[in-house]
């Protein structure tokens, strides 16, 4: 019998609905997008620029991810990240057949665009801390972070935004990366 999947904010198993979801529970696909569709929403949004083709992004990036779900390993990273990446690698797919110039903006506002209070009001304790995280990293390295995860930019992208050597950008998304990861423990 599978364990069942916790939809408290500070509970939730990301790991066990991915895989609940190759087993064919519907459930698990439900849990997962009553969680986190409205923040993928946004991402697909910043990336494509309009709304409804964020919709149809994010219509065929469960669709993938349902499909693809026992393709998932934890020893690869986490299932939340697994997710965003298919529904970024989705948008910036679409956008890209489209032709449209995706652009780094030069504000940060977009990632807390993605992260808005609920219809209620209350704010997700997953995206204070979030954002605590990410305003304790240096400046340099939460841009990279933003133009990578949000923006859907490449490190070459980046390098050329932020006039720096793309080495150098990776660096500084790795360790960003790792401080948001300690941060987040």
């Amino acid at each position: 019998m599978p364990e069942p999947i916790p939809l408290t904010a500070d509970a939730f198993d990301y790991e066990a609905a991915l895989e609940a979801c190759a087993r064919g529970e519907r459930f698990a696909l439900n849990a997962l997008y009553q969680r986190e569709a409205r923040w993928l929403l946004g991402v697909a949004q910043r990336i494509v620029g309009d709304r409804d083709h964020a919709h149809d992004v994010l219509q065929d990036a469960f669709l993938q991810i349902w499909q693809k779900a026992a393709s998932y390993q934890r020893s690869l990273g986490s299932a939340r990240g697994w997710i965003y990446t298919v529904v970024r690698h989705r948008a910036l797919d679409l956008a890209r057949r489209s032709g449209r110039e995706v652009s780094i903006g030069d504000d940060l506002d977009a990632l807390s665009d993605a992260r808005q209070a609920d219809e209620h009001g209350a704010a997700d304790p997953d995206t204070t801390a979030l954002d605590r995280c990410l305003d304790a990293l240096d400046e340099r390295k939460r841009d990279c972070i933003v133009f990578a995860f949000v923006e859907g930019y490449t490190h070459e992208q980046i390098a050329t935004k932020l006039s720096t050597p793309v080495g150098t950008v990776k660096s500084w998304i790795r360790r960003g990366l790792l401080a948001l990861k300690e941060c987040l423990s």
